[in-house]
């Protein structure tokens, strides 16, 4: 698709900000009225608009697809959007361990641990680490915790968070990127840890790079957007 547009401004409006395309007001992609919380978010969908080229890259159009899940798909399914979210945490990542004489284990342990121990400390909850893959269910009283605390996150954090935790398949791996002090590059090296083994063990090739640059890139950018969207 071809450009369409020559300005890009935003503007006050609703309670919130809006993007203007040559004075015509953005919507989304389901057809709603494109109202963000901040000002911080709306400058930035109005650059991710004025970088495009002559041909349209939907590709560069991250933090608008987050905004457009936000009000189209959470605000609609809060509910459904939370249930989602806790099925995460009930076969997170981090809890599932390689057998302890296994090399990959003492890695695990090196940067799954302190994911795992501090969100047990900041929730005031327990997770069952699991050797192997077959499932075990995570305490009542721990997903019963993070239930309420998703529940307290707005529509853009949970759209955020959606996006976090599908690339990671961690709900803790997915809250601890919503931290003020977040380490992006830490929390990525937890999330890719057995990719990373296996191309230790096998090498690597160009296609899994790039599909590796494509979701930490997409991770960032979910890390970016919450807290653009952060009041």
């Amino acid at each position: 698709m071809k450009r369409f547009w020559k300005d890009v401004s935003t503007e006050v409006h609703g309670g919130g900000w809006r993007l203007l395309l040559d004075g015509r007001a953005v919507k989304t992609q389901g057809g709603r009225a494109q109202i963000v919380p901040t000002q911080a978010l709306a400058q930035a969908l109005a650059a991710e608009w004025a970088a495009q080229g002559e041909e349209i890259d939907p590709a560069l159009f991250m933090l608008r697809d987050l905004t457009d899940t936000a009000l189209d798909v959470v605000a609609q399914d809060r509910t459904g959007t939370v249930a989602t979210l806790l099925r995460f945490a009930e076969t997170d990542t981090l809890c599932y361990r390689a057998d302890a004489e296994d090399a990959l284990h003492a890695r695990q342990q090196e940067l799954w641990d302190p994911l795992l121990g501090a969100a047990e400390a900041r929730w005031d909850v327990h997770f069952v680490r699991v050797h192997g893959v077959l499932h075990q269910a995570q305490p009542p009283a721990t997903l019963a915790r993070l239930e309420q605390l998703l529940q307290t996150k707005d529509d853009f954090a949970l759209a955020a968070l959606t996006t976090l935790a599908s690339i990671t398949a961690s709900l803790v791996t997915a809250l601890a990127a919503l931290e003020p002090d977040a380490d992006a590059e830490g929390l990525w090296q937890a999330a890719e840890l057995e990719e990373a083994w296996q191309a230790e063990l096998w090498g690597s090739d160009y296609e899994a790079e790039h599909r590796r640059a494509r979701r930490f890139a997409a991770f960032t950018a979910a890390m970016r957007f919450a807290g653009l969207a952060a009041r």
